[in-house]
C-alpha cells in the first residue's frame, strides 16, 4: 500500500505515469519497465475500465489487466493506480491488491456514481485520487471530494485535469485554472495533481502546461507514457514514450513553494502591499460603475426600454478587447471579466425595473 503522508512529507514532487489503457501484458509490463528507468515514477498507471462517449469503442480489457498490473508491481516494485467507476471495479481492484485508486472525471460528474463508490470504499483503507468533473462545476468536485471524506478516506489526492468547453481552443479539456485554485483554496489539506495529458489532447503541449501547474505549486504530475504511443488504441495523440516524459521532466524547472527565511520578502511585501491597494481601487470603481447602471436602469424603466441592447453590448466588449494587445492584457481574461461585469450591470438594471412592484 502506498504511504501517501511518507510520500508527500518529502517536499518532492509526485511523479504518475503509464499507458492511458492497459492493451497487452507485454505493451504494460514493457511500459512499466522502461518507467523504472528514469527513477522518477512514484505510481503507475493504467486504465482497465474506460469509459467511452459512444458504444463499439476501446472499453478496456477489463479484470484481466489488474493481473497485468500486479505483475508489473512485482517487476518493477512501483506501486499502481487504476481507475474505478463502480463498486465492482472497486471489489475487483482490491481483490488484486492495487494500490491506489482513482476516481475519473465522467463519474465525479454523477453524484449517484462517487455515493456508490463511496459506500464500496467504508472501511477500506486505501488512497484515492479524485479528479476534477468534466463539466466545470466546482461545487460537483467538492461533493465528491466530501463523499469520499464521509466513507473514511484519509489519504485524498486531486486532480486537475481540464474542463469541457463549447468554445473552440487549442486545449482537448481547457485547465480552466481558476476553478482547480479555487479548489486549493478550500482543501488546502490535500496534494494537488495536474494532468497534462487530458488538458492538453496532444504531446505539444504537454510541456507548457506542465510547467505552468509547477508555477502555481501543484504537488506533481499524472502524465500518460506508452511504448508506442502512435499505435495505442485509445488517446494517442497525448501519450508519450518513456524516453520522452524524461526529457519532459528534465526540463521542467521546478519551483518552491516554501518560505525561505533568509531571504529577504520586503520587496514582495510592498508588492503585494500595492496589488492591496489597486484591488480596493478596482472594487470602489466597480460600485460607482454599478451606480451608473441603476440610473441607466431608472431611465430604461421610465421610457419603457427593455434591459438587454445588443449592440450596445456588442460596442463595449469591441471597445475593450481592441485596447487588450496595448495593455499587456489577454482577450481572454477581458472578454470574462467584461462578461461578468454585464452580468451584474443586467442584475442591477432588473432590481431597478422592478423595485416598485416588489414593494407592492
Amino acid at each position: 500500500m502506498v504511504d501517501f503522508h511518507k510520500l508527500f512529507s518529502n517536499n518532492e514532487p509526485i511523479l504518475i505515469s503509464g499507458p492511458c489503457s492497459a492493451e497487452t501484458r507485454d505493451q504494460v509490463v514493457q511500459t512499466a519497465l522502461q518507467l523504472k528507468q528514469l527513477n522518477k515514477i512514484h505510481l503507475f498507471r493504467s486504465g482497465i475500465w474506460k469509459p467511452r462517449t459512444k458504444p463499439g469503442m476501446f472499453e478496456g480489457v477489463g479484470s484481466i489487466g489488474l493481473q497485468w498490473l500486479k505483475e508489473a508491481k512485482e517487476l518493477t516494485n512501483i506501486p499502481n493506480t487504476v481507475e474505478v467507476a463502480t463498486s465492482k471495479h472497486v471489489e475487483e481492484a482490491l481483490m488484486h491488491e492495487i494500490d491506489c485508486l482513482w476516481i475519473g472525471a465522467r463519474t465525479v460528474a454523477n453524484p449517484f456514481s462517487v455515493q456508490a463508490l463511496a459506500e464500496a470504499l467504508q472501511g477500506v483503507d486505501i488512497p484515492v485520487l479524485i479528479k476534477n468533473p468534466t463539466n466545470p462545476d466546482i461545487e460537483l468536485w467538492v461533493g465528491a471530494i466530501e463523499r469520499i471524506l464521509n466513507a473514511g478516506i484519509k489519504d485524498i489526492v486531486l486532480v486537475h485535469r481540464g474542463f469541457t468547453s463549447y468554445a473552440q481552443t487549442e486545449y482537448r479539456n481547457p485547465p480552466m485554472w481558476q476553478l482547480a485554485i479555487e479548489i486549493k483554496r478550500r482543501f488546502p489539506q490535500f496534494p494537488m495533481l495536474c494532468d497534462p495529458s487530458h488538458i492538453a489532447g496532444k504531446r505539444s503541449l504537454l510541456q507548457g502546461i506542465a510547467q505552468q501547474s509547477i508555477d502555481l505549486n501543484y504537488n506533481g504530475l499524472m502524465i500518460e507514457s506508452h511504448i508506442d504511443p502512435e499505435n495505442a488504441w485509445s488517446d494517442s495523440a497525448q501519450q508519450i514514450t518513456p524516453e520522452k516524459l524524461a526529457d519532459l521532466l528534465n526540463n521542467l524547472l521546478w519551483r518552491s513553494g516554501e518560505v525561505n527565511p533568509s531571504l529577504d520578502y520586503s520587496e514582495l511585501t510592498e508588492l503585494r502591499t500595492r496589488i492591496d491597494q489597486k484591488d480596493d481601487e478596482l472594487i470602489l470603481l466597480l460600485s460607482e460603475r454599478m451606480k451608473i447602471a441603476d440610473e441607466i436602469g431608472k431611465f430604461k424603466k421610465n421610457n419603457n426600454i427593455t434591459i438587454l441592447q445588443t449592440e450596445r453590448w456588442n460596442q463595449i466588449l469591441e471597445r475593450a478587447l481592441q485596447k487588450c494587445d496595448a495593455l499587456g492584457l489577454s482577450k481572454d481574461f477581458i472578454r470574462n471579466y467584461f462578461e461578468s461585469v454585464h452580468l451584474e450591470s443586467i442584475f442591477h438594471q432588473n432590481n431597478v425595473m422592478n423595485k416598485n412592484e416588489h414593494q407592492k
